[in-house]
């Protein structure tokens, strides 16, 4: 009889559990709907603001340029996925912040003063990466490819960007979240080294390997470029070595 009522006191309590789950899950997709309407009435700013580092490229080489939509509906859809980006993007702050809510009570004080920094720098690191695309990597990647243009000779035909909203836009978004996913090494490799997956003394012996891989990773998340794929494979490498020395500093705090 006692163990059928422990059994039903477990049952109940994963019920309670994947209640509690859905309800948070609800709450977060609600508040990102909610984000997403206020976002679209403010498109026309989000979509002027992402445009700005092709716009000062434009205007430091004096060029006169512009941005083409060439289907009906491109303009609208193309609003409509600037107004989810920067929905997603304000909303994942709440969305870390309920799930810290649903895992906390189950964790020790020591544990949770443990996970409490990794929170703190997620999103950090991520508004770092996608820093780094809108004022450091966009304005050098456009600047490099404006330079293929020709002007018109003699016998030439000029050879102009014209440049298309969505293919832009989706550029851009594209490569805040690969910046923005990528410069979350730091978290996940302390995380392993916290569960004892790896130490510093396997990230160091094994660095040459992890050079590759970030390099294949950036061939990957950006454009058949030399400058944004660089732009993402130097960070990463500094971060690499950022992790080493987290990961010697976490083992140091566990042997005191």
């Amino acid at each position: 009889m006692t163990k059928k009522n422990n059994q039903n006191d477990n049952s109940g309590s994963f019920i309670e559990h994947l209640t509690e789950l859905r309800s948070r899950l609800v709450k977060s997709f609600i508040f990102l709907i909610f984000l997403f309407i206020i976002c679209y009435f403010f498109s026309t700013d989000i979509y002027r603001f992402l445009v700005q580092p092709y716009a000062d490229a434009v205007l430091d080489k004096n060029l006169d340029r512009r941005l083409i939509f060439t289907a009906l509906h491109e303009a609208f859809l193309t609003y409509l996925k600037v107004a989810f980006f920067a929905a997603f993007f304000i909303s994942s702050p709440f969305f870390l912040t309920q799930l810290w809510k649903f895992i906390a009570p189950g964790l020790y004080k020591n544990e949770k003063q443990a996970l409490l920094p990794y929170l703190a720098a997620t999103p950090t690191l991520f508004i770092l990466g996608g820093c780094i695309v809108y004022y450091l990597i966009m304005p050098l990647a456009i600047k490099f490819f404006l330079g293929f243009e020709t002007i018109a000779e003699p016998g030439v035909i000029a050879i102009q960007l014209e440049a298309k909203v969505n293919e832009y836009l989706s550029l851009i978004m594209r490569l805040i979240f690969a910046f923005g996913i990528s410069f979350q090494l730091p978290v996940i490799l302390s995380l392993l080294a916290r569960v004892g997956l790896i130490d510093s003394k396997y990230l160091r012996e094994r660095r040459k390997y992890f050079v590759v891989i970030i390099f294949a990773i950036a061939a990957i998340l950006t454009p058949p470029d030399p400058i944004t794929q660089i732009g993402l494979a130097l960070p990463l490498l500094l971060l690499y070595e950022l992790s080493i020395l987290t990961v010697k500093i976490i083992e140091k705090k566990e042997d005191a």
